[in-house]
């Protein structure tokens, strides 16, 4: 399927509304898991604040503005291949240990945010508890930064640099296969 066919799994008009929903939704998509796990790994390689806090929070802060425009219908172009975009991006960064200031890898990851946040909330208007279900899935969203951040983290030894180009792989591998259909 060509990339611009490509359907993520963000769809709110698959799920319920409310907190409960919108914890869960992340967790239905794999673009998503692998993005958000990325964001993870390539902010541990940072270090320090932008490891913890500037890069995680660039991207919900960013995931949160794409959810206004969505709600409100601002259009962004290519969403759903932007999306599909995002996961073989990341992974390549992490793969190839791409360092760059920390204005910079905040910057790529919130442009990344805007896509998916725009995706989960293109069709909230219609939902009772709209509000509960952008904090579930933002709330999701930084657990699975925390998650990538913290498998980073485990101590390899010298093999540390080829674990994390090998996690970096596997995820772009992914991302290009969920391209691929």
């Amino acid at each position: 399927m060509p990339p611009w066919r490509y359907r993520t799994h963000a769809h709110v008009g698959l799920h319920t509304d409310g907190a409960l929903a919108g914890l869960g939704h992340p967790f239905d998509g794999r673009d998503h898991i692998l993005a958000m796990v990325a964001v993870g790994f390539w902010a541990s390689t940072l270090g320090g604040k932008a490891r913890r806090w500037i890069v995680p929070s660039a991207f919900v802060a960013l995931m949160a503005v794409g959810s206004v425009m969505g709600v409100y219908g601002l259009p962004l172009p290519m969403v759903e291949t932007a999306i599909a975009l995002t996961v073989p991006v990341l992974g390549l960064l992490v793969a190839l240990e791409v360092k760059v200031p920390t204005p910079v890898v905040a910057t790529v990851v919130g442009i990344c945010a805007l896509f998916h946040g725009h995706a989960h909330d293109t069709g909230l208007p219609a939902m009772a508890r709209a509000g509960g279900y952008v904090a579930g899935f933002l709330t999701a969203t930084i657990a699975l930064h925390a998650v990538g951040i913290d498998l980073a983290s485990f101590r390899f030894g010298k093999a540390r640099q080829g674990a994390m180009r090998i996690a970096g792989l596997a995820v772009a591998l992914a991302g290009a296969a969920l391209l691929a259909g």
